[in-house]
C-alpha cells in the first residue's frame, strides 16, 4: 500500500494501471477509485468507511472531505514514523559509539 500511497501523492497512478487499457480511461475516475481503496484499507477497521459511505463516495458525495481528513492523518503518521526512525537511528549510533569506547579502554 505504501507504493500506491506514494504514487498517488506524486500523481503517477498511471504506473499501476493495466497497459492493455491503452490510456482508455478517465484519470479522475482512477484517482477517485484509488482514494476510496486507500480509505478502505486503513490499518484500523474503525477508521474504514462503511459500505454505504463507500457507495456515496463512488457516486461523488463526501469523498473530498473524507480524503482531505485522511491525508492530514496520513501526514501525521508519516512524520511520526520518520521521528521514530531518527530516534532509533540515533540510539543505534550511540550504542555503537558506546561499545567502541568500552572496547578501547584499558586492558
Amino acid at each position: 500500500m505504501n507504493k500506491v500511497k506514494k504514487l498517488e501523492r506524486e500523481k503517477r497512478l498511471d504506473v499501476i494501471l493495466d497497459r492493455n487499457l491503452n490510456r482508455n480511461y478517465d484519470i479522475q475516475e482512477v484517482e477517485m477509485m484509488i482514494q476510496v481503496a486507500l480509505l478502505c484499507t486503513q490499518p484500523s477497521p474503525g477508521d474504514r468507511p462503511a459500505m454505504s459511505e463507500v457507495v456515496r463516495m463512488l457516486e461523488g458525495e463526501g469523498l473530498a472531505e473524507r480524503w482531505e481528513e485522511w491525508q492530514h492523518v496520513e501526514v501525521s503518521r508519516r512524520q511520526e514514523a520518520e521521528r521514530l526512525q531518527r530516534r532509533f537511528d540515533c540510539r543505534e549510533d550511540s550504542l555503537y559509539h558506546h561499545d567502541a569506547i568500552e572496547l578501547s579502554g584499558g586492558r
